[in-house]
Order: C-alpha cells, then sequence, then structure tokens
C-alpha cells in the first residue's frame, strides 16, 4: 500500500517535474524566437528627441517658435525629484528595483483590478517597457508586442542607467494638446517651468500617460482630478511626499492655462509675421526642413523689435491711403448668421471663431448687430460693451461706394447701411483726438487690396533690422519682400550710372537727352522721359536726380549692357541679367530685398554685403553652428586696451565697386532727395540719398534710400500687376513709407555724413551745362563734385556722349529750370505793343554754328 502510494505521488512529481521543465523550455522557447531581429536598444543611449526651433530677439525674448511636435528637452539632471517621483509613482513605483518588467507589480494590479471589479485599474507596463514600446516597437495590442517589449526593457535596465532610461520617458511621453515631455506639458497646462510645479500640478502632469486626451482640466474636470488624486495618494504611500502636502494639495481645484486660470505661454508671444516666417523659410533651405523643425535650434535674429512695429505700420499706412482714395468699399467677405446674434455669449463666441486677421496693430475684429437708418451699431471683440452700444455713423462710410457681387459699384455711401448689414464681420479702429487723445469714435477699416513690401537692413553688416512683406500676414503670409520678382523701374538706373563712372565716365560727362528709335527686331521702340519731353545735352548728375530715361540709355548703349549687366550681378541684383537695353530702364524683374541689399553697397563705399535675417544659430548643446559677422575683432582677447582707443575690427570684405565710384554715385543720390524726383519727400535731419522707381503704367512703385549706416526700401503695387493710376509715383507713395519709418530710425541710430574716401578732390561745375566753376562760386545751380586724383575732366559740351545715336537737328535746348514747352510766344512789350519771340535755339543751331 505504501509502496502504491508513494509510486502514485512519484509519477505525480515526475510528471509536474516533466511538465514544469518543459514550461520553461517553452517560455525559454517563445523568448528566444522572439528576441530574434529586435531593433537595437543600445541606440537609445544616444537619444536625441525631435525639439523646437525657437527664435530669439537680440535681447533675448523668444519670439517664435517652430517644431513638428512640441517637445522642450530636459536633462535629468534639470528635472525636479517632485517631478521624477509624481511619475515613478504614477507609473512604475518599483522601477529602481525591478529587472525591468515587475513581476509584482503585474500581480497587484491584475489583484486590485479584482477586488474594485475593474473600478480601479493600474498600468501594468514598467517605465522600461513604455519606453521600449514607444521608441523601438509601437503600439499594437498583441501578446507578440508584449513579449518583445519585456525583453527589450531586461535589455534596457541592462545595458542603460536608469536615470538615462528616466530622461528618454520624460522628455518622449506624450502629454495632450501636442505636448511631448514633461517640460512642454508643464508650459501648456500650467504655463511654468518644472521647477515651479506645486506636487499637485506634477501629479496632474503624472496621471495623463495613461489617457493623455481623456483627462482635459476643462471638459472632463472630475475624471481628471480624480486622476490626480490617485497619483497624489501614491506619492504619500511611496513616502515622496508628507501627509500635509498630501492633504493640502488633493483639496485644490484644478487650475490650468485652459481654464483661464494662467496666461497661455503663446500669448506672450507676438504673432507670426513675415521676418520669423522668412527665417523659418530660409534655415529650412540651408539646413533642410525636417532638420529645422526637430533639432532645437537657438536662433538669434536680427530684427530691431522697436522698429519692426515702426516698419509694419508705415507701410500699412502707405498701403490704407492709397486704398482710400479709391473709393471702394470690399469689406471681410465674412458673416456670421443673425441667429447667433441674439445675446452677447453668443455673438461674441462666434466672433471668435471668424476667419479674418488679428495681427493689424489698433485694429479689432467686430460684427455689425444692427443698421438703424443713418449709424450701425456693432459689437467688438475684446471691448466691452457699453450701455449705448458702439456705433459707426454714416460720416465714417461717405469715402466709400460698396463693391457689390457682380463686379459692380453702388451709389457713394451716404449712411452706414449702403456698406454693411447685420452679421457683416468688419474691423474697425478706435479715433482718438490729436491733441489731448481722447476717444472719438469707432472708425470701418478694411485691407487693401494694395500690397507691398519693405526692408531696412545695416549698410555694414547686411543685418536686417525691420522687414513687412505684406498689410497682414494673417490675411496673407506671401512674403513681398523676399518673394515677389517685380519690375524695379528707375530704382535700377543708379547700376548703370555706377557701371559708366566706373568705365572712366565722371561727374562732368554730358549725356544727350533726345529722342530715341531702337530697332529690337520684334519693332521699334521709343522710349521716353516720363515728362515726354527732350532736355538737350544734360551733365549726368541730372541725368539720376531727374530720372531721365533717354540719358540712360543712351549712356547704357554707349558703355555695352554686357557691362551693366555684370555690375547688376556683382551686386547681387539677379544671378543673370538679360544685356537687353530695356532692361536699363529697369524691366527685368528682381526682389526688394535684394534691391536693399545692392543700396548697401552703394552705402557703405562698395564693400560687399551678405544681407541676413540671422545673427547665429546654436544648436541643442549650445554649439554655434552659423554666424554671420565673420570679421574678427584683433584685440577683444586683450585684458586691456591703451586708454582711448576701441579694439580693432579686421574686415575681409570683397570690394564690388570703387570707393570713389560708390561716393560719386551716393552724392548723386542725394540730389534726388534734394532737388530731384523725390524732393521734398524726405524730410530727415541727416543726409540721406536714395532712388525713386516708376515703372510703365505705375504698375509698381518704389523707393530705396540710405543714410551713413542704414538703408531702407518699399516698393507698392497689385498682386497681379495692373496700374496704379494717376498721381502713383514711387515718390508720392513710397516716399512718405520710407521717410516715416526713418525718422524713427535716425532717432534711435543716428546718421552723419558719408565718408569722403581718398584718392580724390572736389571741382565745382555748373549742374545745368557742366561747365567748370571757380572754387569761390555758389548759389543753386553750383555743385561739388569729386574727381578721381590723376583724372582730368573734360567739362561742358566737350564731354558730350551721344550713345551712338542719330540726333534730330529740331532738338530743343532747355534753360535752367525749365520744365514745360512755351506754346505762346507772343507776348507785350514796355510800349504796349505785341512782338513774337523767336525760336529757342536747337541742339542743331548750335552744333552746327548757327545762330541762337
Amino acid at each position: 500500500m505504501i509502496r502504491f502510494i508513494m509510486s502514485f505521488f512519484g509519477a505525480i512529481f515526475s510528471w509536474l517535474t516533466i511538465g514544469a521543465v518543459m514550461a520553461v523550455l517553452g517560455v525559454v522557447s517563445i523568448f528566444w524566437m522572439y528576441s530574434r531581429d529586435l531593433p537595437n536598444h543600445e541606440q537609445l543611449a544616444q537619444y536625441t528627441p525631435p525639439t523646437i526651433s525657437r527664435i530669439y530677439s537680440g535681447e533675448g525674448r523668444i519670439i517664435d517658435e517652430f517644431a513638428q511636435e512640441r517637445r522642450l528637452f530636459a536633462p535629468i539632471e534639470e528635472i525636479p525629484e517632485l517631478v521624477k517621483h509624481a511619475f515613478i509613482s504614477a507609473e512604475d513605483k518599483n522601477f529602481y528595483t525591478h529587472r525591468g518588467f515587475d513581476v509584482r507589480g503585474i500581480a497587484a494590479a491584475i489583484l486590485e483590478a479584482i477586488q474594485t471589479r475593474g473600478g480601479r485599474l493600474r498600468g501594468a507596463s514598467t517605465i522600461p517597457q513604455q519606453v521600449a514600446k514607444n521608441m523601438l516597437l509601437g503600439g499594437e495590442r498583441t501578446i507578440e508586442r508584449k513579449i518583445q517589449e519585456i525583453i527589450l526593457a531586461n535589455r534596457l535596465v541592462n545595458t542603460i542607467s536608469r536615470e538615462k532610461i528616466l530622461e528618454i520617458y520624460l522628455n518622449e511621453i506624450d502629454l495632450g494638446f501636442r505636448s511631448f515631455g514633461a517640460m512642454s506639458a508643464a508650459q501648456t497646462y500650467f504655463n511654468k517651468t518644472l521647477t515651479e510645479l506645486s506636487a499637485g500640478e506634477a501629479a496632474y502632469l503624472a496621471s495623463l500617460p495613461k489617457a493623455p486626451y481623456d483627462y482635459h482640466p476643462v471638459l472632463q474636470t472630475e475624471r481628471a482630478t480624480g486622476r490626480r488624486n490617485f497619483v497624489l495618494q501614491e506619492m504619500f504611500e511611496n513616502g515622496y511626499i508628507d501627509q500635509a502636502t498630501y492633504e493640502a494639495e488633493e483639496a485644490k481645484p484644478l487650475l490650468s492655462v485652459q481654464n483661464g486660470d494662467y496666461p497661455a505661454f503663446r500669448a506672450s508671444l507676438p504673432p507670426r509675421d513675415y521676418f520669423t516666417d522668412e527665417i523659418r523659410r530660409q534655415l529650412s533651405r540651408d539646413f533642410g526642413e525636417g532638420e529645422f523643425f526637430t533639432e532645437g535650434y537657438t536662433v538669434r535674429a536680427t530684427v530691431d523689435p522697436e522698429l519692426q512695429p515702426v516698419a509694419a505700420q508705415s507701410l500699412r499706412r502707405g498701403l490704407e491711403e492709397y486704398d482710400r482714395t479709391q473709393g471702394v468699399w470690399r469689406g471681410t467677405g465674412v458673416t456670421i448668421a443673425s441667429d447667433l446674434l441674439k445675446d452677447e455669449e453668443t455673438w461674441r463666441e462666434a466672433l471668435s471663431e471668424a476667419d479674418v486677421p488679428r495681427d493689424i496693430e489698433g485694429w479689432f475684429p467686430a460684427v455689425v448687430l444692427e443698421v438703424g437708418e443713418t449709424h450701425a451699431r456693432i459689437g467688438i471683440e475684446e471691448v466691452e460693451e457699453d450701455e449705448d452700444g458702439h456705433w459707426i455713423p454714416p460720416n465714417d462710410v461717405t469715402w466709400a461706394k460698396k463693391l457689390r457681387e457682380d463686379g459692380s459699384l453702388s451709389n457713394t455711401a451716404r449712411n452706414v447701411g449702403d456698406l454693411v448689414d447685420v452679421g457683416d464681420v468688419v474691423h474697425v479702429r478706435a479715433m482718438f483726438k490729436d491733441e489731448d487723445g481722447s476717444f472719438i469714435r469707432w472708425t470701418l477699416r478694411q485691407i487693401p487690396e494694395v500690397q507691398g513690401g519693405f526692408v531696412a537692413m545695416d549698410v555694414n553688416t547686411g543685418r536686417v533690422i525691420a522687414m513687412q512683406g505684406g498689410f497682414s500676414y494673417q490675411h496673407s503670409v506671401f512674403n513681398r519682400a523676399t518673394q515677389a520678382a517685380r519690375q524695379p523701374g528707375s530704382s535700377f538706373k543708379p547700376f548703370v550710372y555706377a557701371s559708366a563712372l566706373d568705365s572712366g565716365f565722371s561727374p562732368a560727362t554730358i549725356i544727350v537727352d533726345a529722342p530715341i528709335e531702337v530697332d529690337t527686331g520684334a519693332g521699334i521702340w521709343r522710349p521716353q522721359n516720363s515728362s515726354n519731353q527732350y532736355y538737350g545735352p544734360t551733365p549726368l548728375r541730372t541725368g539720376i536726380e531727374q530720372s531721365r530715361n533717354l540719358m540712360t540709355v543712351r549712356l547704357a548703349q554707349e558703355i555695352g549692357m554686357e557691362v551693366v549687366a555684370s555690375y547688376a550681378e556683382r551686386f547681387g541684383v539677379y544671378d543673370r541679367m538679360n544685356p537687353y537695353l530695356s532692361n536699363a530702364l529697369g524691366s527685368e524683374e528682381t526682389t526688394l530685398f535684394k534691391m536693399v541689399a545692392a543700396y548697401a553697397m552703394f552705402a557703405n563705399g562698395g564693400e560687399r554685403v551678405e544681407p541676413t535675417l540671422v545673427d547665429r544659430v546654436q544648436n541643442r548643446w549650445g554649439e554655434t553652428v552659423y554666424r554671420h559677422d565673420q570679421r574678427v575683432c584683433e584685440e577683444c582677447q586683450h585684458a586691456s586696451l591703451i586708454g582711448g582707443r576701441a579694439p580693432r575690427v579686421t574686415s575681409n570684405r570683397e570690394r564690388v565697386m570703387d570707393a570713389v565710384t560708390a561716393y560719386q554715385l551716393t552724392s548723386m543720390m542725394r540730389g534726388v532727395v534734394q532737388r530731384g524726383t523725390a524732393a521734398g519727400r524726405i524730410t530727415l535731419n541727416v543726409p540721406v540719398a536714395g532712388k525713386t522707381g516708376t515703372t510703365n503704367e505705375a504698375k509698381d512703385v518704389w523707393f530705396i534710400g540710405f543714410t551713413s549706416n542704414i538703408v531702407a526700401g518699399c516698393y507698392i503695387g497689385h498682386d497681379r500687376p495692373r496700374p496704379l493710376g494717376r498721381g502713383a509715383y514711387g515718390a508720392s507713395m513710397c516716399g512718405p513709407v520710407f521717410n516715416r519709418f526713418m525718422l524713427e530710425a535716425t532717432a534711435k541710430y543716428g546718421g552723419g555724413e558719408f565718408e569722403v574716401p581718398p584718392g580724390g578732390h572736389f571741382i565745382k561745375i555748373d549742374r545745368f551745362t557742366g561747365e567748370r566753376l571757380p572754387d569761390e562760386a555758389g548759389g543753386e545751380m553750383v555743385v561739388a563734385e569729386y574727381f578721381r586724383d590723376g583724372e582730368e575732366p573734360i567739362f561742358g559740351l566737350g564731354a558730350l556722349i551721344d550713345g551712338g545715336f542719330a540726333m534730330g537737328a529740331n532738338l530743343p535746348l532747355f534753360a535752367p529750370g525749365d520744365d514745360a514747352l512755351i506754346t505762346d510766344r507772343t507776348v507785350t512789350t514796355s510800349t504796349g505793343d505785341t512782338a513774337r519771340i523767336g525760336e529757342r535755339a536747337t541742339f542743331g543751331t548750335l552744333s552746327s554754328g548757327g545762330l541762337y
């Protein structure tokens, strides 16, 4: 009997032993099978997650950020213990002791689920398992993936430190609102750094990995608060916080950015504008778009935060002034249904969702709530209602005719209802008295149809200090300063004159201003001056001051368009310029950005300038990967300097034009501002030079000007070029834009006389005839021109250039100051009789020795 019993139990033991061995062999086989071809876990030791690239102003203020995933990387040393303990308590309480997978944790989770009948579910995956799943495997819910996860987790803890694993986890985990990592989430939910978080706030963040989009702090407050309190309890039970802290934090309501308890971080950033978006475009081109959006670059921008708003406001004012002269009301085209206007809460919510620009300083979106016989009542975003409501009076609309859907115009508005209807979304601006700044009324505004661009930069470094690519970035992201290829018109002429001066011509050279006919092969081209008049032999200076087309064409013909094209390419205006004679008048398209950079080289004495929006780029480890300024400070490393002397800075910039030529051209362009096509438009208190530009039919108008340290340029035109109409000139439209900006810029940066380079001397000449005058001569007809040393200039008609074109024998010669032909030649004499004045002398009679 005993033998039978022993035999029976022996058999059972044998079967159990065999079963156990087989089970072990089975488990080992399964793990061996799934351990093959697993991802290399060792790569996580060099973990570098995708992080935000941020753009800073020169003062160190964040002005924009770009990322595919909103992640801020925090090294483990910079993550507070409180935050670590919160996530460990919520996700893996045995993190520092298990072997990658937690058998006790899995058993406890199963037991707790049974005891609470599923009411309290604890995650069974350890932090190493979650890292393996998120970084190496994927999110499939299969037994095969779970086995691979356990294998990899075990390998991780055996090859990588626990702190490194925790660092990966706390920077990689998705915590909702597209915030990846604890540092980014702290900013998203509380607008705080990790060190500023309370125990309750850290606990809330730690509650999110389980279901990041199921614990919304506002929409699911009760559920989110309950999960936070569970994590707090775990932190208390694990000894990470004391009872007093646990009870105090548990009793607090869940405060968040989403509930309006804290200001949003994004609200502290200025609205994205053309400047930062152009940085994004250029760095994406230089570094690669994927790298720029994921490598966490720190970008130091060149923008001047004080002058950028001035540039935007100045261009907007110029565009809006032109738009008002057109007298057409287009509105925004956005409406709100009338049933949403019944109460203030409803219309405010609907207005907040209206797709209209909100980046125009001083402008507010508004909705028309009521239209009376003469007035209209509006509700204004972010402006409280008052007892009487906000109204638009009829005298605010009498400038406009409404553009109908069929393209026709209504009669001129007399009442506000002639332009707007109930439910229309509009822009409004508050009007104030100039004397005391008191409020007058609200006035309707609209985004102009005409557009333009503005750029300002340092002439010595090429640092762009301000740039505006249109009226509103939120209305149109197309950057007209850098992306719009437009005809520069007469603003290109300085490059023709620069190539002439470098080719042996002098400021005293006389160019014939006379009709020209050019056989283009496709027909006869007859260029004309803007005034449709001809002025005969004229000094070089007057040609650029008065923007004479015919003189420019003759000059280009004389020196050769190949020479002109090479100069334009050398200055970066074009990559390759076609050597057609018409291009001497600026008919080939380029960008405002390139033109302003080229003018900077006139201003700095002829040295190459590489324009830039970025001073420096650093990678996530603080290493400089790009620096714009390549100059060398020879003495900056010295402990001390000789008293009264600044450190010596060495520049190795290329010279693109002779310094004497640059000064001669700058002197002529000062004349443009003083008495030429821009006279009376520029009112700076420092020396300034510039050039206007107006294309055929005034489809584009330009002005580019510079002081001794700043160059700025503006162009205005329709995106689909069409005539701007009568009275549209570079001086009248872009001149005021330039002037408003430069008044502020020179107040900040100053300005001085343009530096006179060595190697030349001054000679006074008659600016109308080109004749040499004595040194003591003075008057409005006298100008001191700068000539190269060793040069023997020819003065007067002896220096005449005709460009090889034939000249008509009846070309009229104009006396100084003449600007129109005299049609009535009958005069009354001192005796009361009438007499007829003889015909003016012509170039033909002078050159043939005829009487005059």
